[in-house]
């Protein structure tokens, strides 16, 4: 069976994983689905996408000399057109490599 023309479906969670990956170069992401919990909410009242709200957590050098701020536009403009297309919330942990490392 041939797969010439055949187009495959991400899953926004595999979308937001592989535009972070390749923009950011990312040495840890996380991507992980927390849609469930919120599902009752009033904001998700007659929504048939179930796949609107994630966790994210980013370890990129990307993120050198930047803002928390900063980091965080980033990741946004970044999944644009997730959040236009059905993507309702998003949390963000942006950190360095360097970050990471640091005792607390």
């Amino acid at each position: 069976m041939s797969t010439r023309g055949a187009t495959m479906v991400l899953s926004r969670a595999n979308r937001i994983r592989t535009k972070l990956q390749t923009a950011l170069e990312a040495t840890v992401l996380e991507v992980d689905d927390v849609s469930h919990q919120h599902a009752g909410h009033a904001a998700m009242k007659g929504i048939s996408d179930k796949e609107t709200h994630f966790n994210v957590k980013i370890v990129s050098s990307k993120f050198e000399g930047q803002t928390l701020v900063k980091r965080h536009r980033l990741v946004y403009d970044l999944l644009a057109d997730e959040l236009q297309s059905g993507l309702h919330a998003l949390s963000i942990v942006a950190k360095t490599p360097q970050e990471t490392t640091q005792p607390k």
